[in-house]
């Protein structure tokens, strides 16, 4: 498989999507916006935007299965699998917040092989394949040269559900608001993972996320230079629902930090 060529195709097809999400930036209403769970919320726009992503992409890879947030299609099993979240940051969405993000990878068997991350509001697309360098808008894209955790700035997600670890996590955000440049919440895990690859963030953790918000970021991060692993530094990410991604000076460090908070 060309994965350059279809990694170029999955681009073209992230940003026509994000073109529609952004014409309906200004036309949501309380009355349109379902409820899923407490705090996690869906709108027409997540739907029609996961439609038209898993459209393109099976004409892209017509054998393909997939993998998505919002249940648009169930097609599993297959050689080749798409994870997708079609609007990582819907909260911020229907705010009128940035960021929010199309978060597409390929997987085949169980390795993943593709990352696109389109940043809707900013106009800029994230990607990576297997064995190949990261990108951004088309430019090549480096993990930052932070040497310790107290020279990073640390990206972060708040829990909005399954409070059984806030605890321990709000004490982990305690140690890194006094040791580090600071702590930031942008509230869609495609995008901090993407800007730990291009050095905005020094690092990123978070737990109770799912395969759709880290896969593609994830990718990204490890062919722009990064390290990324679950809390206890195996490679349970994509599934685990925890991940920290560094630049590789000091994802020692860093992954020692969280263990002491986050891991029992």
């Amino acid at each position: 498989m060309d994965l350059a060529n279809v990694c170029r195709k999955v681009q073209e097809l992230a940003i026509q999507v994000g073109d529609f999400i952004r014409e309906e930036k200004n036309k949501i209403s309380s009355e349109m916006i379902e409820v899923k769970g407490l705090n996690n919320f869906v709108t027409y726009v997540d739907k029609t935007s996961e439609q038209r992503l898993t459209e393109g992409l099976v004409n892209i890879i017509p054998e393909s299965g997939f993998i998505v947030e919002e249940n648009t299609i169930n097609k599993q099993g297959m050689k080749y699998t798409w994870i997708i979240d079609p609007l990582d940051g819907t909260t911020n969405f229907i705010h009128g917040l940035s960021p929010f993000a199309i978060s597409i990878a390929l997987m085949v068997e169980n390795e993943i092989v593709l990352g696109v991350v389109y940043e809707v509001s900013l106009n800029e697309c994230f990607y990576a394949w297997a064995n190949g360098k990261a990108y951004l808008n088309k430019k090549e894209i480096r993990v930052s040269n932070a040497k310790s955790v107290n020279d990073s700035l640390i990206g972060t997600g708040f829990p909005y559900y399954e409070f059984k670890r806030l605890s321990p996590f709000l004490s982990s955000l305690e140690f890194f608001m006094k040791n580090s440049h600071g702590v930031r919440r942008l509230g869609s895990a495609a995008t901090d993972l993407a800007y730990v690859a291009c050095g905005r963030f020094d690092a990123f953790y978070e737990y109770n996320l799912n395969s759709w918000d880290v896969a593609a970021g994830a990718l990204i991060v490890k062919q722009a230079g990064g390290k990324v692993s679950d809390f206890i530094g195996g490679d349970n990410y994509i599934f685990g629902k925890e991940i920290i991604a560094t630049n590789h000076l000091i994802f020692n460090e860093f992954l020692g930090n969280v263990k002491i908070f986050m891991v029992k």
